[in-house]
């Protein structure tokens, strides 16, 4: 007896047609309910919450929603009792570390001034400020935090992680106000909940010191726009964003031309390789619930 696997793309059809137990059959939120109300596992994607909705509203026996993505707060309280909500912890961590690191190097190095020299055809040597020696506070503790902290470590950056459980290697959230102020750069790692919301708020971005990096790999609510638009127009920091709070920013947005600001349109992860990153620690789970196990990654 299998059981049916709900998938958004031929590439999970790919990567589950080698499980045994399952039945992985493709959906389209878009095309009405699927033609199989015995699925007790939906993978899910970036589609529209309020469509998948209405498909998991169809699905009598479904038991696992399963998500392709880290960030799972946009399903907080919107599945039915009785529905598991796993994430694809470990898929993502190292793509995303090294956007940190290659945007503060290119902010250091100031890669973006001599790009413009070249533009403009222009030879213009200048000595650079470096990611060497720099303190690097990362707020999370999880998979792409640890990540983060590896591949900064060998630059010669000193990295502190803060999580919500405080360990070995782990500062306690409570300290985070005061850590501010003693590193250079701040990297937001951590998920999008009412405890994070507004994290990096006006009293926060105060006590980052002069000359200080926000950097954004998590999600635009975890900062509030406008304090953080007052502190960058003041010349005070900086901020590396991939997320921003309204994301995509609107057209006009101050964040858009506010000199000392760098934004990516939400791509920390997007290598040519995440789907197959992304399927691979999806397959795990799922297996692992078609043996009757308990998932590893549920939230």
């Amino acid at each position: 007896m299998s059981i049916t696997v709900l998938v958004p793309d031929d590439t999970g059809l790919r990567f589950l047609a080698a499980v045994d137990g399952v039945r992985a059959v493709r959906y389209d939120p878009g095309a009405g309910p699927p033609a199989c109300a015995e699925a007790e596992v939906l993978v899910a994607y970036w589609m529209p919450l309020a469509d998948l909705l209405l498909v998991i509203g169809r699905l009598p026996r479904l038991r696992l929603v399963q998500a392709l993505t880290s960030g799972v707060e946009q399903w907080a309280g919107r599945l039915p009792d009785g529905i598991a909500l796993a994430n694809a912890r470990g898929a993502h961590g190292t793509a995303c570390a090294e956007w940190v690191v290659a945007t503060l190097l290119g902010l250091y190095r100031d890669l973006p001034g001599f790009a413009r020299a070249q533009a403009a055809g222009r030879w213009a040597p200048a000595a650079t400020d470096s990611l060497c020696g720099k303190r690097v506070l990362v707020v999370g503790a999880g998979d792409l935090a640890t990540r983060a902290r590896d591949l900064l470590t060998p630059f010669g950056a000193a990295v502190t992680l803060v999580g919500r459980t405080p360990r070995p290697g782990v500062r306690p959230l409570s300290e985070l106000p005061g850590l501010a102020g003693e590193h250079d750069v701040t990297v937001l790692m951590a998920p999008l909940t009412a405890q994070t919301w507004h994290l990096a708020d006006a009293e926060f971005l105060s006590r980052m010191p002069d000359g200080g990096v926000l950097v954004n790999a998590a999600r635009g609510g975890l900062i509030d726009t406008d304090a953080l638009v007052a502190e960058v127009r003041s010349g005070r920091i900086r901020a590396i964003l991939d997320v921003t709070d309204p994301e995509p920013l609107p057209p006009g947005h101050p964040l858009w031309t506010l000199p000392g600001v760098t934004i990516t349109p939400h791509v920390a992860s997007a290598t040519r390789d995440e789907d197959e990153r992304a399927w691979t620690v999806a397959v795990r789970q799922i297996t692992r619930f078609v043996r009757g196990e308990t998932p590893e990654n549920l939230v």
